[in-house]
């Protein structure tokens, strides 16, 4: 087992927001089940395993996330949380991690007293949500077509992992988040999605670069995220392929408030990728 889990809160450099997540800067030699019990023990929503590549240079490392339940292809708050990290035991740098989803160049930077992480996510695309599942999804969460901001077309983003997007019709629509666990489990199962994209646009204005967001994730154990990296860079795509923001458009969103951990996603649209930035401490 390592010899140090370390716990830090990603997307905030308040101890009381942000998303928590567990990192093993040495995982070296410890065996997916072994992993999988830290996690478990850890109970954060995801924990980060690192293993160095230093025929590769000093700052290349393997890294895979683990929920409580199972093996996640890629988490974007772990990846903060463990850049906030190695920029505590290395210092500033850019770090190369070869994740299950791709490579993903993660730069840790000093603003002021804070370590600030960007990482370069793996590619995001768009797929179609279909009628039925659309309407699987709504039942499971207990909204109905009504719900919905008619002006955005639901769908799947996918960077890494399967988000659907769906956009609430009011913010208090997304404030009243109350759904069946283990109905939104079983669906989420069968179709392969990560977590539930649940979105409205600040003032309900669709060009804003404000974004209020919410992320069911029973399939990890959880019932809510309070900051899902890999989701606003899904969100990133969703809103470039519908030409709500272009390559290079800076988006605010907005995450955990409803949940008492207010977390801040700064994400920058890419052609393709994705850049996510964010804050983080160690609890």
């Amino acid at each position: 087992m390592p010899s140090e889990v370390l716990r830090l809160t990603a997307f905030s450099n308040d101890p009381e927001g942000g998303n928590p997540a567990g990192v093993v800067l040495d995982a070296a030699g410890l065996s997916d089940k072994e992993m999988l019990a830290v996690a478990a023990e850890v109970g954060y929503s995801e924990t980060a395993f690192l293993i160095a590549r230093p025929k590769d240079g000093p700052e290349a490392f393997d890294i895979r996330y683990f929920s409580p339940v199972g093996e996640v292809d890629f988490c974007g708050h772990a990846t903060i949380a463990a850049g906030i990290a190695l920029g505590q035991e290395n210092g500033p740098s850019t770090y190369e991690f070869n994740s299950n989803a791709g490579p993903i160049e993660v730069e840790v930077f000093e603003n002021g007293d804070d370590l600030v992480v960007t990482l370069i996510s793996p590619a995001a695309s768009v797929r179609p949500l279909t009628d039925d599942a659309l309407e699987a999804l709504l039942e499971a969460l207990d909204w109905d077509s009504e719900d919905l901001d008619p002006r955005f077309t639901p769908a799947i983003g996918f960077v890494g992992n399967a988000h659907p997007v769906l956009v609430a019709d009011s913010r208090d629509r997304l404030a009243e988040l109350d759904y069946d666990f283990d109905d939104l489990f079983d669906l989420m199962t069968a179709e392969g999605w990560t977590t539930i994209q649940l979105v409205y646009p600040d003032e309900g204005d669709p060009s804003t670069r404000k974004w209020h967001s919410r992320n069911p994730f029973p399939i990890g154990g959880v019932y809510e995220d309070a900051a899902t990296g890999s989701a606003a860079a899904a969100l990133g795509g969703y809103l470039r392929h519908n030409g709500i923001a272009g390559v290079g458009d800076q988006i605010q969103i907005l995450q955990g408030d409803d949940m008492g951990r207010p977390s801040l996603i700064l994400l920058t649209v890419g052609g393709s990728q994705m850049q996510i930035s964010g804050t983080g401490i160690q609890l």
